[in-house]
C-alpha cells in the first residue's frame, strides 16, 4: 500500500523489453534508504517489487499484464518516474490509500494555469469515471490528487505548485499519457453491491443480489402514493 505522496523523481536507467514484458532500471535515491530485495516501490504509481540493488539505482521486472494497463512502454531512458516507498504502520496517511495497481490509463488534454495553481484535465472512459467523485482522489501517475470536476468523459485536477515542483506531473503535456488508479472503496463498495451470497455457503458470488422490494412493498410502507 502506498499514499500517493511522492517522495521523489527517480530517472529511468534502463528499459529492457522481453517479448511482452519489462525489466526497468531506475536511478533512484531516498526511496534506496533502508530498501532491501523483495521491497515494493510505486513507480509513476505502479507498484514494483525490487528485485536488485546497484548503488544509487534499483532493479523490478514488469509482466505483461502491468505492460497492458500502463503507459509503462512510453517510458525511455532518461524519463523521470514518480517514486514512493510502501506505507508502514508509522507513516502518515497524508494523500489516500494507493494500492499501486493501475486500472488503466488517460490522456492529459487541457493544462491551464490558474493564479498559483494549474489545472489539468486528464480524458478516460466511462470504466474508470465510474469510481470518480468531485472532492474524491485519484491516483495520476502515483500521485494522490484531489478531483475537482468529473463528466461523462474526463475529469479535473488542480495541482499547487509544491505538487508541482516534486513531481513529473507538470512536465507533461496534452497528448501524454498518464496512470490512473481510482479510490480503492469505490471499487470494493460496487463488487459487494453486485454480489449475492449463495444460501448455506457463506460465500459471495458473481451474481446480481436479488431484491424483495417491489413497487407493492413501497406503497405499503407509505414511500409511495
Amino acid at each position: 500500500m502506498f499514499t500517493g505522496i511522492i517522495e521523489e523523481t527517480g530517472t529511468v536507467k534502463q528499459l529492457i523489453p522481453g517479448s511482452v514484458s519489462y525489466r526497468l532500471v531506475v536511478s533512484a535515491d531516498k526511496v534506496l534508504e533502508g530498501t532491501q530485495i523483495g521491497d515494493s516501490i510505486a513507480t509513476n504509481g505502479i507498484c514494483l517489487t525490487v528485485t536488485a540493488i546497484r548503488g544509487k539505482s534499483f532493479e523490478a521486472d514488469v509482466m505483461a499484464e502491468t505492460v497492458r494497463r500502463t503507459n509503462l512502454s512510453s517510458l525511455h531512458v532518461g524519463s523521470k518516474v514518480n517514486l514512493e516507498r510502501a506505507l508502514t504502520l508509522s507513516s502518515r496517511l497524508g494523500g489516500h490509500i494507493v494500492s499501486g495497481h493501475i486500472d488503466g490509463t488517460g490522456t492529459i488534454t487541457d493544462m491551464t494555469r490558474e493564479d498559483n495553481a494549474v489545472w489539468v484535465t486528464v480524458e478516460t472512459g466511462p470504466a474508470l469515471l465510474k469510481y470518480m467523485i468531485e472532492k474524491g482522489s485519484v491516483a495520476i501517475d502515483g500521485i494522490s490528487l484531489t478531483i475537482a470536476y468529473v463528466d461523462d468523459t474526463c475529469f479535473k485536477v488542480s495541482v499547487i505548485p509544491h505538487t508541482g515542483a516534486e513531481t513529473t506531473l507538470l512536465s507533461r503535456k496534452p497528448g501524454d499519457s498518464v496512470n490512473l488508479e481510482c479510490d480503492e472503496i469505490g471499487k470494493f463498495v460496487e463488487k459487494l453491491m453486485r454480489c449475492g451470497v449463495v444460501p448455506g455457503s457463506g460465500t459471495a458470488e458473481a451474481q446480481p443480489a436479488r431484491s424483495h422490494i417491489s413497487m407493492a412493498f413501497l406503497a405499503e410502507n407509505g414511500f409511495i402514493s
